[in-house]
């Protein structure tokens, strides 16, 4: 059974990219570009795991993450912020939401990948 990864970001090439990379390796994607679609998405789909930008139209990252993260169907799913966000109180917010990993884009799409096998 294919593992499930949900990408949420408003980048539409970004999660394009993101997308062909990882069906490429076997996963199953599905995506959101907005943060309310994107917790919808998390909430119906229940991935194993969830890519997630911070600045997005409706809800921002740090919400969605700390949504998800408080929702007993949601709340084991592992999330990787992967944001232009690159101040440390950035990265401090993000992993106080209840992120699991923080990346700065640009990023290696080689790295993300090991640290999507990580938690997966």
């Amino acid at each position: 059974m294919k593992k499930k990864i949900l990408v949420i970001d408003d980048e539409k090439d970004l999660v394009e990219m993101i997308t062909f990379r990882l069906e490429g390796l076997g996963y199953e994607v599905k995506s959101a570009f907005d943060g309310d679609a994107g917790l919808a998405m998390a909430r119906s789909f229940l991935p194993d795991l969830i890519i997630l930008d911070v600045m997005m139209p409706k809800l921002d990252g740090y919400r969605v993450c700390r949504e998800i993260k408080s929702g007993a169907k949601t709340k084991h799913i592992p999330v990787i912020m992967l944001t232009a966000r690159v101040q440390h109180s950035d990265m401090e917010t993000g992993l106080s939401s209840g992120a699991d990993a923080y990346m700065i884009k640009p990023f290696d799409s080689a790295t993300l990948v090991e640290k999507i096998a990580e938690f997966l």
